[in-house]
């Protein structure tokens, strides 16, 4: 019989509420309001529940984060999407969802089998999917596993792959020290090196991401998603580097039939222009769209030119 795993609690109901009004208050600056759910996902030898944030209405499209945050992460990008029905999720440990411990799984089978119960918890069969750094992963591995359920992939920023090390960040939140690095109280400094790192001077500098960081700091302080991501790190990452089936090789690839769409910021160090242009050039539809001085998460540095190259993908008729 599969176990529930319920979602992790938090230290004390003062704790939630705290993350909550920071959450309000990112989507707040941009003028959205989303709609929450959970829905119960079965897996072979578990049950995850998962949370799932709805804007607007239309042709669905699911979000799946990376690293940078979950949900109102997102704002920036939604707010350019009108006519959009964006459904997004919180990965397993992420956000509010409920932990998955990852050892001994085949990590690509799980994140495409997450997907799939939600969609059928959500009563969505098709739909386009948006993705960011790993969030790209779950979306190619959701391609390849039900191709059609998928009309068009759109990943944003660099993600895991095998002509790639691991991040600094990641490497450090696999080691030792990564017990260290979850339990310390996060503070805007320290957010702002982090994503200095990854590309986002520019906009930190111009006050941009002003919104982002104070919602960042609760997220980190008040949910244990940090700790979560640790486990999953150190089940995907090995001194030699990622496991066997965490990233995608050739044949992976050549699996994916839904047309993709690649935004990727000059300034983001995951990878660079010619890596990913190699990327997008070995699936069947893929291709590249490099945003001048953006970083990881390219959406917070131009929302505009971002959300419009993702309105026009979208808006592209379905194979």
């Amino acid at each position: 019989m599969a176990t529930t795993i319920q979602t992790a609690p938090m230290a004390n109901t003062a704790r939630l509420a705290r993350y909550r009004q920071a959450e309000h208050d990112l989507w707040h600056a941009f003028g959205l309001e989303p709609t929450e759910r959970f829905v119960e996902v079965p897996l072979p030898r578990a049950t995850v529940r998962i949370r799932v944030l709805e804007i607007g209405s239309g042709e669905p499209a699911i979000f799946i984060p990376g690293t940078g945050g979950t949900g109102p992460y997102w704002a920036p990008l939604i707010r350019e999407l009108p006519g959009v029905r964006c459904v997004l999720i919180d990965r397993p440990g992420w956000g509010l969802s409920s932990p998955l411990d990852y050892r001994d799984l085949d990590y690509g089978e799980v994140a495409a089998a997450t997907l799939i119960g939600a969609l059928d918890a959500l009563g969505l069969d098709r739909v386009d999917v948006v993705g960011a750094s790993i969030g790209n992963l779950w979306a190619l591995r959701l391609a390849q596993r039900e191709p059609g359920r998928v009309r068009r992939i759109v990943a944003l920023g660099g993600a895991p792959v095998a002509e790639l090390p691991a991040p600094r960040f990641i490497r450090l939140l696999a080691s030792p020290l990564g017990a260290l690095i979850v339990r310390i109280p996060s503070s805007e400094r320290m957010l702002r090196g982090q994503l200095g790192a990854i590309g986002h001077g520019a906009s930190l500098a111009a006050g941009r991401m002003d919104d982002f960081l104070a919602w960042r700091v609760a997220f980190d302080r008040e949910t244990p998603s940090l700790r979560h991501e640790r486990a999953m790190v150190r089940a995907v990452l090995t001194r030699d580097g990622w496991r066997a089936g965490f990233v995608q090789t050739g044949a992976d690839l050549g699996a994916v039939t839904a047309p993709l769409r690649m935004v990727f910021g000059s300034a983001d160090p995951t990878g660079s222009v010619d890596l990913w242009r190699s990327f997008t050039n070995r699936l069947s539809h893929g291709e590249l769209q490099i945003i001048e001085g953006a970083g990881h998460m390219p959406w917070w540095d131009d929302p505009a030119v971002v959300g419009r190259s993702v309105r026009e993908f979208l808006s592209r008729p379905a194979g």
